[in-house]
């Protein structure tokens, strides 16, 4: 078969998708449209074939909307694939319209709902409307999180039988091992991920200030880019002594292994594969209680859930985290990893995926 991949970035798709797309690349050519970046490398040494795609990916211009549809279907229609894959919202959206109008198999991975789904208002119209036109004659349309899936059923987007919800990407238990829980007067808190607000980032930065200005002797470390203007606080932070800026990290697995705690205070996910990676790695996690981030804590057990958008109970879980005892905090890292075992081994995932797929 030849297979085509649609990705907005080649970083997510080398990072979280790599053991799918091996699987792939086993009794077929696989084919990957995504915008230029140092992972195309990989993909292509993996062996895969490469078409570079520009695209926007939080622009809302119709004339470069426009602009990537005529491109799907130009890639299309030279190719000829058998199949489809398609990640991300405007890939989703362009790659299932260009494949509806020639007549292409092909199949929708909801990775989660962006900004768009939000609020109510015009903005969500459009997008539920072009998610009908693009996903009506889809093979499957695939969901990491169950409430994604029923926004997409209720709405009228796509029929329930063409559904099917995986637990995430999955996490690859032998990449992140358990590691040994870190000893240390000073609890070291880390988050992974796009520095802009709706992760959760002003949150968290208020509950620091406030544990520090408590005497709570904890230190919080930030691995990521920023995907909006917070280089001034995060500079200013840095020289008051208690945030470590470590900047894009292309192996996350140190940083996790020094931490204490992972926390994600996020306010919508598809499915946070940070959570699943500390987790596995044998970290307690704190996060948002939303679906996308809920599914990788057991609450009380492997972590704590916080409310969406609440800085005071965030401030409350983390300094309620700062003073369990050691043991208790190894051992919720025990359970975390336990879970990930039970419920989120990639090789779980990857087999339902291809089941779903038809691909063998």
């Amino acid at each position: 078969m030849r297979i085509l991949i649609l990705a907005n970035d080649a970083v997510g798709l080398y990072q979280f998708r790599s053991e799918l797309i091996e699987e792939l690349l086993i009794n077929n050519t696989v084919y990957i449209s995504s915008p230029n970046g140092e992972m195309i490398r990989k993909l292509e040494k993996m062996g895969c074939e490469y078409i570079e795609t520009s695209i926007d990916r939080r622009g809302i211009n119709p004339k470069t909307d426009l602009k990537l549809l005529k491109k799907y279907i130009c890639i299309v229609k030279e190719l000829k694939p058998d199949l489809v894959i398609t990640y991300t919202v405007k890939p989703n959206i362009y790659g299932g319209l260009a494949c509806s109008l020639l007549k292409t198999k092909y199949a929708v991975n909801i990775t989660g709902l962006g900004t768009a789904f939000e609020k109510q208002g015009l903005l969500r119209k459009i997008v539920v409307t072009l998610y009908k036109l693009s996903s009506r004659n889809a093979k499957i349309v695939f969901f990491e999180n169950e409430e994604n899936r029923q926004i997409f059923i209720s709405e009228g987007i796509v029929k329930e039988e063409k559904t099917h919800r995986l637990n995430g990407a999955g996490v690859n238990l032998d990449k992140y091992q358990l590691s040994e829980y870190p000893d240390g007067e000073i609890t070291k808190f880390l988050f992974m991920g796009r520095i802009m607000a709706e992760k959760g980032i002003d949150e968290l930065l208020n509950s620091m200030k406030r544990l520090i200005a408590d005497g709570e002797k904890c230190e919080l470390h930030v691995v990521g880019t920023f995907e909006e203007d917070y280089k001034y606080l995060i500079e200013k932070y840095q020289k008051e002594g208690w945030l470590i800026y470590h900047g894009y990290q292309k192996d996350v697995r140190p940083f996790i292994k020094e931490s204490h705690c992972f926390v994600l205070p996020s306010w919508h996910e598809g499915m946070a594969n940070t959570n699943l990676e500390s987790a596995a790695s044998g970290r307690p996690v704190i996060t948002t209680n939303i679906h996308g981030c809920l599914e990788a804590v057991i609450d009380g057990k492997t972590g704590y859930l916080v409310e969406k958008k609440n800085s005071d109970d965030l401030y409350k879980t983390m300094k309620k985290f700062i003073r369990l005892p050691y043991e208790t905090k190894r051992e919720m890292g025990l359970k975390g990893r336990e879970h990930m075992e039970n419920v989120f081994d990639k090789k779980k995932v990857i087999e339902d995926t291809l089941k779903g797929l038809g691909v063998h």
